[in-house]
């Protein structure tokens, strides 16, 4: 068996990457969206006496584990096997094999003596089970939010995983506080008639399960790669001169983007060879403070105390140097000898380059090629031509394909 894509029927068929012999369907299979790894040992065969035995099962939205292969099955990525799980088995896709395990289970701190055991390639039956109670979870999770809400419980139920054999039902959540859901999990079980277990999970994690679309445009972080959800504070964009703007730099679980520790080093290194954003010059035409510094450009802009209109933009090399002059006791040169101002009275021309103040920017325009006769000797249109012309050009703009 394979994945629940059904663009294969083989164990050899892979959800885990979009290639040639990988999973085409990768994009929207239900078992290959969230965390995909891509196995670059798969070309390399290992010797057999040094066969790693375990494998990465995946289950439902990021979660995964580590199982022991001891009845060595011919496992690929891709195929659906049944694993231990207490109570009964569970169900999941293989997401990686070979010593790329070995890695990941070292990386992770993860025991190999307390591994659970794969049971066997799942069977028509298991994944018929297994459909059969994933297709509920949606209708359950609504269900389960209405039954916490006449409780008058301050949590929201995020996600709902059942096992694979259908023996126990897992209920992640979120809430600000401690939650005592001892009533709640009476509801649930007689309602359910099955097993239940309550997971509180973070805001980070709840995005990482339900997925979405960041404002870079890409599928988020969390839910495509991201795995350790490090801290992140308001230092992080002052280091990278953003402004601290909570609508922009919060992401769709509401605290911090993670992105903003990703360049976060190279902005801390770059920054240790600019001199302090509090820095003052002493100039002969009066003080001078620093307004940004551009990191790329590796400039500072600088206004003077009594004309603060007016910037400059001035090379960390001469900001170096005209304070080692202020040091000595001696006033630096005027900043206008190092660089143009700034005011707010120059005129910057802008071009709209993707016609983003433009109405009518959607709208296929027709071009007219029309051909006239000259018919006067003055090379001029005449006025009712002009006129006649003006009347077409004025139709066709109004029709739209």
């Amino acid at each position: 068996m394979s994945c629940g894509c059904n663009s294969s029927g083989d164990s050899t068929h892979s959800c885990a990457t979009k290639s040639t012999t990988g999973c085409s369907n990768v994009d929207s299979c239900g078992n290959s969206y969230k965390l995909s790894v891509f196995d670059w040992l798969s070309t390399i065969k290992a010797p057999q006496q040094n066969k790693c035995s375990f494998v990465e099962v995946r289950f439902k939205n990021d979660r995964k584990s580590y199982y022991n292969n001891a009845n060595n099955l011919p496992l690929h990525i891709g195929s659906v096997v049944t694993v231990e799980s207490n109570p009964g088995h569970d169900i999941g896709v293989v997401s990686l094999t070979g010593e790329l395990v070995k890695i990941q289970m070292k990386k992770k701190n993860f025991n190999e003596e307390l591994s659970p055991k794969i049971y066997r390639v799942s069977t028509q039956k298991d994944v018929e089970i297994w459909q059969d109670v994933r297709k509920k979870e949606e209708s359950v999770k609504i269900q389960a939010r209405k039954i916490a809400k006449s409780l008058g419980l301050e949590m929201k139920i995020t996600d709902v995983e059942y096992q694979g054999d259908g023996a126990k039902a897992t209920f992640y959540y979120t809430a600000e506080g401690r939650v005592d859901f001892r009533q709640l999990i009476k509801e649930y079980a007689s309602n359910f008639k099955t097993k239940i277990d309550m997971k509180q999970i973070g805001y980070r994690q709840e995005s990482a399960k339900v997925g979405g679309i960041g404002s870079c445009g890409r599928e988020l972080c969390c839910s495509t790669w991201l795995t350790d959800f490090r801290s992140v504070n308001t230092n992080a964009a002052r280091y990278q001169q953003l402004s601290i703007n909570p609508l922009k730099l919060a992401g769709q679980c509401g605290k911090l983007k993670c992105c903003l520790n990703f360049e976060l080093d190279s902005y801390v290194d770059a920054l240790n060879d600019f001199p302090s954003s509090s820095t003052v010059l002493d100039t002969e035409k009066g003080k001078a403070f620093c307004i940004k510094i551009d990191v790329f450009k590796r400039k500072m802009w600088f206004a003077y105390v009594e004309n603060s209109m007016a910037w400059y933009d001035i090379d960390v090399a001469d900001v170096k140097k005209m304070i080692s002059t202020n040091r000595k006791g001696n006033k630096a040169a005027p900043l206008e000898d190092f660089k143009k101002s700034y005011s707010a009275d120059d005129k910057v021309e802008t071009v709209d380059l993707i016609q983003e103040n433009n109405l009518d920017r959607f709208e296929k325009k027709i071009k007219v090629e029309t051909e006239i006769e000259e018919t006067t000797t003055s090379n001029n249109l005449t006025t009712d031509l002009k006129i006649t012309i003006l009347k077409k050009e004025l139709k066709i703009r109004l029709i739209t394909e």
